[in-house]
């Protein structure tokens, strides 16, 4: 069965907090793992820890099976027009850190099947991947198709503050929690966004 990836993007420190990146796992939705740190089970944001207080390079990821991969690419390969599989390579790639070659399949996904979710993916591996301002454009782009797309919004956010935007990132936020005020994966987002507030210049 072919996953549906929701993923949560964060690059860096913002502000003394990260959110990791957070995708659905092969069982839906329901059931959320982080990525880059070790596999979790979790309904909501895990708190920053000491650990957290820096970007993980890829490098702290287990390698890719070349045979999965070579599985894959073999199956591309054959089928031009299969969106799926490239979503699956996608999913491969950004699981273990490799930023780029993810992004690359997400694309290609993408032309043949312009899918919000996958939009979202795409802009999460350009994030973290160091192209804030390129996985900005993918989270608005997978907004136009899907206006209330919850994770788009919330990696909007993600990307404004990386973009030294702060402003913007919370009035973002604070939409986001308006619309869906009783989510627990958005529990601890009020306390992230007073944080940033807390740490913004005063205006004068």
């Amino acid at each position: 069965m072919q996953r549906e990836p929701l993923v949560y993007a964060a690059a860096g420190m913002i502000f003394g907090f990260v959110l990791g990146y957070m995708v659905a796992s092969a069982e839906g939705p329901g059931a959320v793992r982080t990525v880059p740190a070790p596999v979790a089970s979790a309904s909501a944001f895990t708190p920053p820890t000491a650990a957290d207080e820096a970007p993980h390079p890829a490098s702290s990821h287990a390698p890719v099976d070349p045979n999965e991969a070579q599985a894959l690419q073999s199956l591309a390969a054959r089928d031009k027009t299969n969106a799926s599989v490239r979503v699956e390579l996608g999913n491969l790639y950004m699981d273990h850190g490799q930023w780029a070659d993810g992004a690359r399949w997400y694309g290609e996904a993408i032309a043949l099947r312009p899918d919000p979710d996958t939009i979202v993916d795409l802009g999460a591996c350009l994030v973290n991947g160091g192209k804030a301002t390129e996985g900005l454009e993918q989270f608005e782009r997978a907004l136009k198709l899907a206006p209330g797309h919850k994770k788009a919004s919330f990696n909007k956010g993600v990307a404004l503050m990386e973009l030294g935007r702060p402003q913007e990132a919370v009035a973002v936020w604070d939409d986001l929690l308006k619309r869906f005020p009783d989510d627990p994966q958005l529990l601890t987002l009020r306390r992230q966004i007073d944080q940033v507030r807390a740490g913004a210049p005063k205006s004068s």
